[in-house]
């Protein structure tokens, strides 16, 4: 027996079932840090760090990179049925360049490229009598991987945000990108506070501590955690967002999936 399955915008199950699921997953990951981890729940240090969300090498950071990774592959499967459908150059190239740069972060994301290679470039400056690259790398404040990479993420994301703005037709959709740009961009402020001397005026951190009198690894911890969860909750609304320009890029062209069911 065949039956045979359209996608379409209307069936919102799809969608919804994917919000449950993701938003529910984040929900999960912030309470086991918080109550395994944090709250020390075990004495067994392995299983502490394998919850840890602000180590990102355990279980976090392992659903985070694949549901970029996801995201990538829905946006790549986009550009796929939109060159197929004869969508113009300029469509089909600004979802090309989309997934492939969900797909490079999800691979920095589960390797840490971004954070290594600037260590590396901070590295060789410090090794240098000064110059054009030790100037560079220390006009920021703030960790040295954002003086090489902002530039970078930042002109593909304008161009990334700019192209789906103009090109997205499906219904709530660009609301959307406007929430992921947002929990991104709070995300990345937040990650540039950390990176701050203790003394800087602009290190909230060091006032949150100070007024409340906490600790400085319960500051610094929950504040990676809230970073961290921000750049999921990000990924997971592009992914959505991805998702609901594929259903519908399928219902407009009419391609039904059928699926094989035996009796």
């Amino acid at each position: 027996m065949t039956k045979v399955v359209t996608f379409g915008v209307s069936d919102k199950r799809i969608i919804s079932k994917m919000v449950l699921i993701l938003v529910g997953i984040e929900i999960f990951l912030v309470l086991i840090d918080a109550i395994v981890n944090y709250g020390k729940f075990t004495d067994i240090g392995a299983l502490r760090r394998m919850c840890n969300i602000a180590r990102e090498d355990g279980i976090a950071t392992y659903f985070a990179a694949t549901q970029t990774m996801f995201a990538g592959i829905t946006a790549m499967l986009v550009y796929a049925v939109s060159k197929q459908m004869g969508k113009t150059k300029k469509e089909t190239i600004g979802w090309l360049v989309t997934a492939l740069f969900f797909i490079y972060m999800a691979v920095d994301d589960a390797s840490q490229i971004h954070e290594r290679v600037g260590t590396a470039f901070k590295t060789i400056a410090d090794r240098s009598d000064g110059g054009l690259l030790w100037s560079w790398l220390h006009f920021s404040p703030s960790y040295s991987w954002q003086v090489v990479f902002l530039p970078i993420f930042g002109g593909i994301g304008l161009y990334m945000s700019y192209f789906l703005w103009v090109e997205l037709k499906v219904s709530g959709t660009r609301m959307l990108v406007f929430l992921a740009l947002a929990f991104m961009g709070t995300a990345v402020v937040l990650d540039f506070i950390e990176g701050l001397d203790k003394g800087n005026p602009l290190n909230i951190y060091t006032y949150i501590k100070e007024l409340y009198d906490l600790g400085s690894y319960t500051v610094s911890h929950f504040a990676k955690v809230i970073e961290e969860t921000l750049e999921m909750l990000s990924i997971s609304t592009f992914w959505i967002v991805f998702s609901k320009q594929f259903l519908w890029l399928l219902k407009e062209a009419d391609i039904q999936i059928k699926l094989d069911e035996s009796n």
